[in-house]
């Protein structure tokens, strides 16, 4: 990255900040005022005239200011970038918040998702990592009447799945208890790879006269496990996009909408963009034609992956605009995942500033 005199330096902080209050690009005219610049507005065209030239801003049209490129944003992002001070009470209303889904891996990141939304304002991103092992821990059942049961599949990790089943008329109780046991004997500890032809023989053996509905819930409990394999993905505040011009386009808006509810291209952009950087434990700010998916060229995605002890168990972020308040987003991120990570690790969890970093800046 070239490095740039302290006034370009002023310039070029003074445009981006003014280009993401207000979403105007930004002239020479308004520059003048600022209480840093003491120089001639004609000094100042020069100077963005130069950090134009070096690719770090860009001019919309001939008679207007100019705004940042996305490389201008990675300068600013790398280099220019103030600490943002979390309020007191947000970090308070955090603690409060996140202490009410302690131990519930799930709600904990559903409740960090929802406020990371609320306090940016843009679409939150919640990813739950894929597990290294999925296997059921116990099998156990309810009985509904002679044509169904709840089969219920209690995971190693915790996680707990119910599946209805319907049946024959002439289906027992005594029946139900066979198949738990069988299930219990065969499949404890077992990975949807284990999982083979002579293994289901043996329990449709053991069903007896229900070896095609043990066939039946063998499908349902390979297919569970394959589900609780995969990397979970929610998104929180979708309709935030709308707030900004960004995506008035209708084509831009339909490609987020389709991004978010597919979500396997948004995995995909994490994991990339955490292989590419050496720190993978800090935030991470994707700028536009950073992220690997294509529809993500005119947004920035920021998150920071989520550990209990040495461990990855997920992420948060947010996507939003190339014009994002950036220092307000990485606070926020970080203070999140790090008090989820002190709740994970049985610490206390975003303590509180001094105060001297009582208020907003």
């Amino acid at each position: 990255m070239v490095e740039l005199t302290p006034r370009k330096k002023l310039i070029l902080k003074a445009i981006i900040e003014s280009h993401v209050q207000d979403g105007e690009p930004v002239g020479s005219k308004h520059l003048s005022q600022h209480p840093g610049l003491s120089c001639s507005s004609a000094t100042i065209r020069n100077e963005m005239a130069e950090l134009e030239a070096m690719g770090l801003l860009e001019q919309p049209h001939t008679s207007a200011g100019r705004v940042p490129t996305e490389l201008g944003y990675r300068y600013y992002v790398d280099s220019l970038l103030e600490n943002y001070s979390t309020a007191a009470a947000e970090i308070q209303q955090m603690s409060a918040n996140l202490r009410l889904k302690l131990g519930e891996l799930d709600g904990i990141l559903a409740e960090a998702s929802r406020m990371a939304a609320a306090l940016t304002n843009y679409p939150c991103i919640t990813v739950k990592a894929k597990p290294a092992l999925v296997s059921v821990a116990k099998f156990d059942g309810i009985y509904v009447d002679e044509g169904k049961f709840l089969l219920i599949m209690i995971f190693v990790s915790g996680a707990v799945c119910t599946k209805t089943i319907e049946t024959v008329p002439e289906f027992s109780p005594q029946d139900l208890v066979t198949i738990l046991h069988a299930l219990n004997e065969l499949l404890i500890g077992k990975s949807a790879n284990e999982i083979n032809l002579p293994l289901i023989v043996k329990l449709e053996n053991r069903a007896g006269k229900h070896s095609a509905l043990m066939r039946q819930l063998m499908t349902i409990i390979y297919d569970t496990m394959q589900e609780q394999g995969r990397s979970d993905l929610r998104v929180e505040g979708v309709t935030r996009l709308l707030q900004y011009p960004e995506y008035e386009d209708i084509d831009e808006l339909r490609n987020m909408i389709a991004l978010f509810e597919d979500k396997q291209e948004l995995l995909a952009a994490i994991a990339d963009g955490t292989a590419t950087h050496d720190e993978s434990d800090g935030v991470q700010v994707l700028i536009g034609s950073e992220n690997s998916v294509k529809v993500m060229n005119n947004s920035t995605l920021i998150y920071r992956p989520v550990k209990r002890g040495d461990k990855v168990i997920g992420a948060i972020g947010v996507v939003g605009p190339r014009r994002m308040d950036y220092a307000k987003v990485i606070s926020t991120i970080d203070r999140l995942t790090r008090g989820i990570d002190s709740l994970l690790s049985g610490e206390q969890p975003l303590p509180l500033p001094s105060s001297d970093e009582d208020s907003d800046t």
